[in-house]
């Protein structure tokens, strides 16, 4: 059955505390060190890991995604792009507004796509983060696999050589951990019968713990370990990832002027496949 398109326009709302600990998790589950995040000695400067993000907007989020009235069988969704804007931090004892919106329905080859849209601001009214967050739900006849070879099929690298490339490592575990730390459970990160019942070779990473070891990467390199000179990562997911795989990240400068600089970057898996592409970083000075 098709997605509903009468829900266009619907929102969803939640409203959460931060607490340390639900930060310090979250950069666990990543993989993160990073002391912005951990500083017992300054634990009123603990600031989240960028794509924390998702966290706060998970409810609504996942409210929206199981509206029977939407229609969206989550056993044939597969994650397609996500696009967040960072526009001031998050910090412990933040409380967190957070509204979702059903913003676009349309057909695409092997399905129809979803796509979100994400607000999340604090106690004090000011915007924390933006995000359109995008899927595919595959039609009946579709397979993962068949999506996976349409992505890759438009997923070449550039041309010139990486000015940087970070190499990260997806621990056996990986998916079990963020799926606690994010609250993003669906059993295809999960369960491996889950998984291969809905088409895929096994459990996967979530995309959004790829784009986070993304993150990672680009707040190492472009960032001089600031989070909070990143102030937008966006990315499309061209292959499923697997957990002991590993993820290297290349990165290219593409523009920008005084008030931010811009780079584009993709992430390959161990077999030299391109797991992630399209992706543009932007940063602060």
């Amino acid at each position: 059955m098709p997605l509903n398109r009468a829900c266009l326009g619907k929102t969803y709302s939640a409203i959460g505390e931060v607490t340390c600990e639900a930060i310090q998790n979250y950069a666990r589950a990543c993989n993160e060190d990073n002391p912005r995040y951990f500083d017992p000695v300054a634990a009123s400067s603990i600031v989240a890991p960028p794509l924390f993000a998702v966290v706060v907007t998970w409810i609504p989020l996942i409210s929206a995604l199981t509206d029977q009235d939407l229609r969206a069988d989550l056993m044939r969704l597969l994650h397609t792009a996500q696009a967040i804007e960072f526009l001031a931090p998050i910090r412990p004892g933040d409380r967190i507004s957070a509204t979702a919106r059903i913003a676009e329905i349309g057909a695409v080859t092997g399905g129809e796509s979803l796509t979100l849209e994400l607000d999340a601001a604090n106690q004090h009214g000011a915007q924390v983060n933006r995000t359109r967050f995008t899927v595919l739900i595959r039609g009946r006849r579709d397979t993962a696999a068949a999506t996976e070879a349409r992505a890759a099929a438009s997923a070449a690298l550039p041309p010139d050589p990486p000015r940087w490339s970070v190499v990260q490592a997806i621990d056996r575990d990986q998916t079990f951990r963020y799926a606690e730390a994010s609250g993003d459970r669906n059993p295809i990160h999960v369960d491996e019968t889950v998984a291969k019942m809905a088409g895929l070779p096994g459990i996967i990473v979530h995309g959004l713990c790829a784009m986070a070891f993304a993150a990672r990467a680009a707040i190492d390199t472009l960032c001089g370990g600031d989070p909070l000179r990143l102030k937008l990562l966006a990315v499309r997911f061209s292959r499923p990832i697997v957990p002991g795989d590993s993820l290297t990240t290349s990165i290219w400068p593409a523009g920008g002027d005084s008030s931010h600089r811009i780079y584009s970057f993709a992430s390959t898996n161990g077999q030299g496949l391109t797991v992630m592409r399209d992706g543009r970083a932007e940063v602060a000075p």
